[in-house]
């Protein structure tokens, strides 16, 4: 059986194509956290190459961005060819059968614009005497709002 299923955030905005027959088409990469820490303490990730085709691949163009997490379900799918140097290059990618899109687009917008401020001003002092307010989080339209931080799944579910 060849089935992978990985979650993790896009490293780019995907870019669509098409194929001599006409195919929509993208290859984007996802960024997929390891579930350790090195020896600095330090979490790594690993960089894998997601291959999407027809309208699946442009929902992804057009609703995804740099940073989107999603999870992917498919095959892995090995190829190799000739380099302009003659030497033989291989390639391993994911043929996905099913993107999900694990952000609402407000959360997905909100993570950006957070970032980019991060960027832009010096770090705020931090005052611990209260929460930090949650800004441009509009939680009516959040159809997560009530799932908390994290999801717990029992292994022996699947048993």
């Amino acid at each position: 059986m060849n089935r992978v299923c990985l979650i993790g955030r896009l490293t780019q905005k995907p870019e669509l194509r098409n194929t001599n027959s006409n195919l929509a088409v993208t290859r984007f990469t996802l960024a997929v956290n390891r579930n350790f820490s090195n020896s600095q303490g330090e979490r790594e990730a690993d960089f894998i190459t997601i291959v999407a085709w027809r309208k699946q691949a442009e929902n992804i163009c057009r609703y995804l961005d740099k940073g989107s997490l999603v999870s992917v379900e498919g095959r892995i799918q090995t190829g190799s060819f000739d380099g302009q140097d003659g030497q033989r290059r291989y390639t391993t990618e994911v043929v996905a059968d099913q993107v999900n899109f694990l952000e609402t687009r407000s959360q997905s917008q909100s993570r950006q614009n957070s970032s980019f401020n991060n960027y832009q001003q010096p770090a705020p002092s931090m005052d611990f005497s209260e929460p930090a307010p949650m800004n441009n989080v509009d939680l009516q339209d959040d159809p997560f709002a009530d799932f908390g931080d994290s999801v717990s799944i029992d292994d022996n579910f699947l048993d």
